[in-house]
């Protein structure tokens, strides 16, 4: 799968565009296509400087030395919806005669086909294939019939798309920032000296020494400005859905995401794991990275030792990108290493989050037998992956899902392991300490209402 994209803002703080850079490199695992900052300079012009890549490739560690801005907003990339490419990469700048603004959006529009359309045919100009471009014109039709730029005309533009997303609005002196009404996607509010912080994930606040306030509610929209913030709500209609794989896969270990950790969710999701599904085993181990804080949790509970038993090799490239499964199994391999003198004649018990085709779980067990593995037995801290994300994941078609065809057992016998089971969704609740989910995914249950664009 692929990550989704991160977003991070600051406002009133000087070095903002300095210290925005830093924080998208907290969260580069949301995107690595490419990234983008855009800053309020001296004469209160909005900047931008972006570029395809991850951040250390586009911008130097001095990029933005010498910085006096006070307020700036910064993306990382992973194309859900619309083309790679320039264009695509955000943030984006909108101008007219009397607005200015720049826009960075996370997650996905699902109305995005019907509202480019019926934009389109009033003769609006798109200059992208993101949909994150719909909302930028959506506002500026709002403020051109109010006169202004204001919290108005966002929550007009806000209550006709629909789906899963956070949007930071920056002018020359303001920063909005909103949270879509079902709160798929994670947004935190934090504290640098005088000046305000927002950001997709709560690790990038600790890694620019900002303080955590809370979590942005969903439907909620904070208008920042020198007077402090006035927080409004678009919609009165909320829910707290947020996607379970932002847990699961996505959010790093350290964040913190509407209370619970994301380390302590994935250790929880271990214990719960073994009662629901124990076995028999010699040693226990995560595939790096997502599955190793639920193997010490699976260990915990089972009594199985913990072990290193599969070395990540960092500078190997993403294996689902590549076009051919050949391409995506050799990248498997050059991946992840067995550890021989580990596994050799034991029986191993290795903990992933997911399986989406099918292909690396298969290659990690063909490894581990290679390596003299006499047994082994794969968990997984999700649900099948039943149903395609229309929210924001990478996850387009059934097509492309091995358990939207094949029931557990031929899973296993796919995959070619020993024994093989699936977290419920009922643990994942349990594990979170969550009333409410998005488990679309697995269940098939969309919260929203689908469109057409959607299932294209």
């Amino acid at each position: 799968m692929h990550e989704e994209c991160g977003v991070f803002g600051i406002f009133g703080h000087e070095g903002a565009a300095a210290d925005v850079l830093t924080g998208l490199r907290f969260l580069q695992h949301r995107g690595q296509e490419g990234c983008g900052v855009a800053c309020v300079d001296e004469a209160g012009r909005i900047v931008i400087r972006k570029g395809q890549g991850l951040v250390s490739q586009v911008f130097t560690l001095d990029a933005f030395q010498g910085d006096t801005s006070r307020m700036a907003i910064g993306h990382v990339r992973y194309g859900t919806s619309g083309g790679r490419g320039l264009d695509n990469v955000q943030p984006f700048h909108f101008q007219g005669k009397t607005l200015d603004y720049a826009i960075a959006h996370n997650g996905n529009i699902i109305n995005a086909g019907e509202l480019k359309r019926w934009m389109e045919r009033i003769g609006v100009l798109f200059h992208s294939t993101s949909d994150s471009e719909i909302l930028g014109h959506l506002i500026k039709r709002w403020s051109d019939a109010l006169d202004v730029l204001s919290v108005e005309a966002i929550r007009n533009a806000l209550n006709q798309i629909e789906g899963a997303f956070s949007f930071w609005i920056l002018t020359p002196d303001r920063l909005f920032v909103c949270r879509d009404k079902y709160g798929f996607r994670p947004l935190c509010l934090g504290r640098l000296g005088e000046g305000w912080v927002v950001s997709s994930e709560t690790c990038a606040l600790d890694g620019i020494g900002a303080e955590y306030i809370r979590d942005i509610k969903p439907g909620e929209v904070l208008e920042i400005s020198r007077e402090g913030f006035q927080s409004s709500f678009y919609s009165m209609f909320h829910r707290h859905a947020m996607c379970a794989m932002e847990y699961i896969y996505f959010a790093r270990p350290d964040s913190d995401i509407e209370g619970v950790n994301v380390h302590a969710f994935r250790k929880a999701s271990g214990r719960i794991l073994y009662r629901e599904s124990p076995i028999e085993a010699d040693l226990v181990f995560g595939v790096p990275d997502s599955g190793l804080s639920s193997a010490i949790g699976f260990s915990e509970e089972s009594g199985i030792p913990l072990e290193t038993g599969l070395v990540k090799n960092g500078y190997i490239g993403r294996t689902f990108i590549q076009p051919s499964q050949e391409m995506r199994m050799a990248g498997v391999k050059m991946k992840l290493s067995p550890v021989r003198s580990v596994v050799q004649g034991k029986r191993v018990v290795v903990i992933d989050d997911s399986i989406v085709r099918g292909t690396t779980s298969r290659q990690i067990a063909r490894m581990l037998r290679e390596a003299g593995a006499s047994e082994v037995h794969m968990r997984i801290t999700s649900p099948p992956l039943r149903h395609p994300c229309f929210y924001g994941v990478d996850i387009s078609t059934e097509a492309e899902l091995i358990s939207a065809r094949l029931d557990v057992e031929e899973v296993r016998q796919s995959i070619e392991v020993d024994s093989l089971a699936f977290m419920s969704e009922a643990g994942l609740l349990e594990a979170g300490r969550r009333a409410e989910l998005c488990v679309a995914c697995f269940s098939g249950l969309y919260p929203t209402a689908l469109y057409a664009h959607a299932k294209d």
